[in-house]
């Protein structure tokens, strides 16, 4: 039993570095996170028009158009996204994520933050800024009609693009944010 615990250990771990150095976008241009995001964006508004009006009243927002995420049993997922505030690009940001629980699969998903006050936007700008695993978001789906709840100033919302993942966890998000020069 102890072997198995510790091979179940060490593949977790392999598996927890692999996903973490993979996932996420690609060695892209800042040009080419900006040209996703708006794409992203634009995809949201369009298919689900009511986010349109948090895209415009929210103070800022960080979208993080390829967010990769991977899991046996230990997962992680990692993206990097663009902050606007008040509709103006101010700079970028790297999102990880680490979990734990009965889980198995991958999946990719677009990761939008708004953030209802300036303060809110700039307890974000600070520098190491998380989102506990009691942290609630929305899941964009085709019927999507509720209003996003707001969570000391800040609503997540994530929009599925592909993957199979099934499970049950619980974990947090870390984002580093860093302005434009």
């Amino acid at each position: 039993m102890k072997t198995l615990t510790k091979n179940l250990v060490r593949t977790a771990t392999v598996l927890l570095v692999l996903v973490l150095t993979a996932c996420g976008s690609a060695k892209k241009t800042s040009d080419d996170l900006i040209t996703d995001a708006s794409q992203e964006k634009a995809m949201i508004e369009r298919e689900h028009p009511m986010m349109a009006e948090y895209f415009n009243s929210a103070e800022g927002y960080a979208i993080f158009p390829n967010v990769g995420k991977g899991a046996y049993i230990i997962g992680g997922a990692s993206g990097n996204g663009v902050v606007y505030d008040n509709g103006n690009l101010i700079g970028y940001a790297d999102l990880k994520q680490v979990d734990i629980g009965l889980q198995l699969g991958g999946k990719a998903f677009v990761e939008v933050l708004f953030f209802e006050t300036e303060e809110a936007l700039q307890r974000f700008k600070d520098g190491s800024y998380e989102v506990s695993a009691n942290a609630s978001g929305v899941i964009l789906d085709k019927g999507f009609s509720e209003d996003l709840e707001f969570q000391d100033g800040v609503a997540i919302v994530t929009v599925p693009k592909g993957g199979a993942m099934a499970g049950i966890s619980v974990g947090g998000q870390r984002f580093e944010y860093t302005p434009i020069q």
